[in-house]
Order: C-alpha cells, then structure tokens, then sequence
C-alpha cells in the first residue's frame, strides 16, 4: 500500500542545490547541503538525478524557472516528496525532501530560499532552513509564524482540491480537455500503463499528481513516477500498471522500446493515444453526468471539478455500504457477492471488474480497519454516500449529479 506517511517527525529532511550534470553519462553535482551533515549515501547519489529530468543535450533552454514534484516510496510505503525549482539560467535545481504533500507551501519557501541565494544572503538561507528543520509540524490547516516567513499553513487534508488554489489541479484542467480527461481517468480505474509526455517539467508533474488526486478516495497502489528521470526508462517496460510523466526530449528512447498497450497523453498538444476503449467499461450515465459536470465546472472558480469527481466515485462505489455485514462476534465482514447485486446491468459490469482491481482492495481493506476498531470512516467520500443511496436514491442522486453541472 502506497500512503502518504502520518506524523512525520520533521517538516523536512534535506535540502539541496544540485548543478546540473555536463554529459549524461555524468551525474550532477551538490554545490550545498543542509544539514550540513546530512549523511544518507543512496539519498546523495540517486536524489539529485530527479532534479534534471530530460535529455541535458538536447534541452539546454526553456522556462526560465519551473517548479516541480518528484516522489519516492520507502520500505515502508509512505511517499516522500521531492519539491524542485529548476533555474534555466543557471542550470541549477533547489531541492527539499518531505514527507508532507505541501505543494504550495514548499514551493513559495523553495522561492524564497532561491531569493536568499541570489543575493548572496547564506547566513540568512541557514538560519531560515535551521528554524524550519525544528519547527514543530503545525496542525491541521494551522499556521505558524517563523521570523524569516510570514506565515507557514498547514492544508487541510480533508478539503477537496480547488481551482486556482490548488496548482496541480488547475495545470491538468488548463492542460488537458474534458474528453480526454475522462479517457485518462478510465484508464486509471481500469490499471491501463499509463504515461504523459510534455516540455514543462511543471506541468508535466502537476498533471501526473492530479490525476492520482482525483480517484479520491482511491490511491494509486502500482509504479508512480511523476517524472521519470533517463536512468529510469526502463520503467517504461514494466509489466505492472504505472502512472509515470516522460520530459518531451525523452520521448524517442521511451518510443524505442517497444511498448505494448500503453495510453499516451502529449500534454502540449493535448492529444491521446489508447489501443483501448475503456470507457465502455463505465456505466453510460455515470461517464455523461461526469463529462458533463466537467465541461460546466472546468472554467469555475472553487471545488467543483473535484467535486465532480467525487459524486462519480460515490456512484461506482458508494453500494460497498450496503455490502457490509456484522458477524456474530461483531466483526464487519464485506459480502462481494452482495455487492455485485446491482440492479443495472452495466453497474453491475462493471463491478465484476472493479472488484479485482488492487485499490478498490486496499480501500475495502482500510474502511474493514476503520469499522472493526469500531469506529465510522468520516471523510468526504462517506459524506457523500450520504447525499447518494446507491440502491433506493440512484435515480434521484444521478438528477442532482446532471443538475450540479448546470
């Protein structure tokens, strides 16, 4: 199971400006470190490799400042988070490991890190690294206040992404149109090997995280690589479903390596390549009332295209409630063949599949967690489970779904 760690004990682990290799057969250097005496050997040599995510002799201009979001899994399955400002002028790349998905926040302090550096102010870089590295981690959408930033906010894990807040969110919905979204997104659910190529290091990673983002309350349990360094291309062959984002200067050598049914997204162009035709496999209503929603919602302001999302998610897979039976030693148990008792036959279809596939598994597995420590799941999915009774309330609910879009 892939997660994003709870109670980290740091807000940060390491940081560091890596300059960017002369040769590929090079790797790049690290021209500053803190701490200072940050000492994890495979992290020094593998990490700075991310920071120059492209064929070095074949992009030499570009964007002139880009922020980005390598991740890394650990033994034990929690994801830690590489933030990355790449600066074309000087071919440099600032760099912070954690283990917390604060895209936002980590990206205003890699600026104002690379603000510090410019104008030559070390002492104060340090001094700023130093009390973040102590600081304690802050509550829940709470903010702390460092002397050298005026604020420090913690995002609120249960608020769903928004627009233009959340930056993943908006480079997807700016980048890539309301069809091919839903493509992409039927490809995920259906486990396809999955990779998007663009120029923009930027965008390319906000992409890639945004679509895992959207199967809320699902998460992407195969090969995540938001985006791909060249010594990893290989990865590209895997026989296991991967989500993985591929620098366009790269796109030849992945091309080269014969792939087999693989769905392709060109960002710049906004165009895809699929040998399949998975949204068949979804119910009919359910894929016209999501289109629809994101057609309305894409060029709104607020949470509605996640919102979008989630309304979906609660009509494929809001009926495991109904599926959940108590034990005579009080134990919850889920009953699949209940489950599958859906009285439309494309749902149903559709569920045989569904119940295969390794994150609708682990998503059982932690709501049975939840439940049999006796307590109720309360996060936004169960929230809307409630607006939607799968079994007496469908026809209503998929009304409000069409409805929310107008």
């Amino acid at each position: 199971m892939f997660c994003v760690r709870e109670n980290p004990e740091q807000t940060f682990y390491w940081f560091f400006e890596a300059t960017c290799p002369v040769a590929r057969d090079r790797d790049p250097g690290v021209q500053f470190q803190f701490p200072e005496d940050f000492s994890d050997e495979e992290s020094c040599q593998t990490l700075p490799r991310f920071c120059f995510p492209y064929d070095i002799q074949k992009v030499r201009d570009g964007v002139a400042v880009q922020h980005f979001t390598f991740v890394l899994t650990d033994l034990e399955g929690s994801q830690r988070f590489g933030f990355c400002r790449l600066t074309t002028s000087t071919h440099t790349c600032l760099c912070i490991l954690s283990y917390l998905p604060w895209f936002e926040v980590f990206y205003k302090l890699l600026n104002n890190l690379a603000d510090y550096l410019k104008k030559g102010q070390m002492n104060e870089m340090k001094a700023l690294l130093a009390a973040l590295y102590k600081q304690p981690i802050p509550l829940m959408s709470g903010s702390v206040t460092l002397q050298m930033i005026p604020y420090f906010i913690a995002p609120d894990p249960r608020s769903l992404p928004s627009i233009p807040e959340n930056r993943n969110l908006t480079e997807l919905i700016v980048a890539v149109d309301a069809g091919n979204l839903l493509q992409l997104e039927t490809a995920l659910v259906q486990q396809q090997h999955t990779y998007k190529l663009d120029t923009r290091c930027a965008v390319l990673t906000s992409c890639v995280h945004a679509l895992s983002a959207v199967l809320y309350p699902m998460y992407w349990q195969h090969i995540f690589i938001p985006v791909l360094p060249p010594h990893l291309l290989d990865y590209c062959c895997a026989p296991m479903p991967y989500l993985i984002g591929v620098h366009t200067s790269l796109s030849e050598r992945v091309r080269g390596r014969a792939l087999e049914e693989v769905v392709i997204l060109n960002v710049d162009s906004n165009t895809l390549e699929t040998p399949f035709d998975d949204l068949k496999r979804i119910p009919s209503d359910v894929v016209s009332g999501l289109k629809l929603c994101l057609k309305r919602q894409a060029v709104s302001p607020g949470c509605g295209v996640s919102r979008a999302f989630l309304k979906a998610q609660a009509l494929l897979f809001g009926g495991y409630r109904n599926a959940l039976q108590c034990q005579q030693d009080g134990e919850m148990l889920f009953n699949e063949a209940v489950f599958l008792e859906h009285k439309s036959s494309s749902m149903r279809h559709f569920l045989q599949s569904a119940v295969h596939l390794q994150f609708f598994k682990q998503f059982i597995d932690s709501r049975m967690d939840i439940l049999n420590k006796g307590k109720e799941p309360g996060d936004l999915f169960e929230e809307e489970i409630h607006n939607c009774d799968t079994t007496e309330g469908e026809f209503l609910y998929m009304y409000k779904f069409f409805n929310f879009s107008l």
